[in-house]
């Protein structure tokens, strides 16, 4: 038969450590940025192209591949780096060169940044590059935008849907 005298302090100890978790999900207030300014994120994971072109390989050369490596072509494994820059208001605001994912240099290039500008309407203009082309940009994208006290304005890529997007 379990001793009637310890469940009330079990009760006490548990109300207490209930409490404290309660206390520590809520306090101390977290502040993500100045409530007076407005936020913004660049967030994109993008695969550059490769080093070296692809070569297509021939009849005889397939077919000395192992029967599971048989392709068509030959790929190198490592990728360029992506080139992004992003002006606001005709001024450079952010100059990168994010190099590629991978143990081999084969993955995506990911860039994630955030600063805080300040409120009203601005010029924002992205460009990133991510071929081998010395000059130019593959992806442009330039608007007027309004940026909020308090709230962010993120930049995103996919190259699927057309490039960057605003929100």
């Amino acid at each position: 038969m379990p001793d009637l005298r310890k469940i009330p302090l079990q009760v006490i100890a548990y109300a207490a450590f209930a409490g404290l978790i309660g206390y520590f999900a809520t306090m101390p207030h977290y502040q993500y940025s100045d409530p007076g300014m407005a936020g913004v994120k660049i967030s994109l994971s993008h695969a550059a192209d490769r080093v070296e072109e692809c070569v297509q390989l021939t009849q005889e050369q397939i077919a000395e591949l192992a029967a599971n490596m048989r392709t068509t072509e030959s790929c190198e494994r490592q990728r360029l780096p992506l080139f992004l820059e992003l002006d606001v208001d005709g001024s450079r605001v952010l100059e990168i060169e994010a190099p590629p994912s991978g143990l081999w240099g084969d993955g995506p290039a990911s860039v994630y940044e955030r600063f805080n500008l300040e409120p009203g309407s601005h010029e924002i203009s992205i460009r990133m590059r991510s071929t081998a082309r010395a000059e130019g940009w593959d992806y442009i994208k330039t608007d007027k935008v309004l940026l909020e006290p308090g709230r962010y304005f993120t930049v995103t890529f996919k190259a699927a849907t057309g490039g960057f997007k605003f929100r």
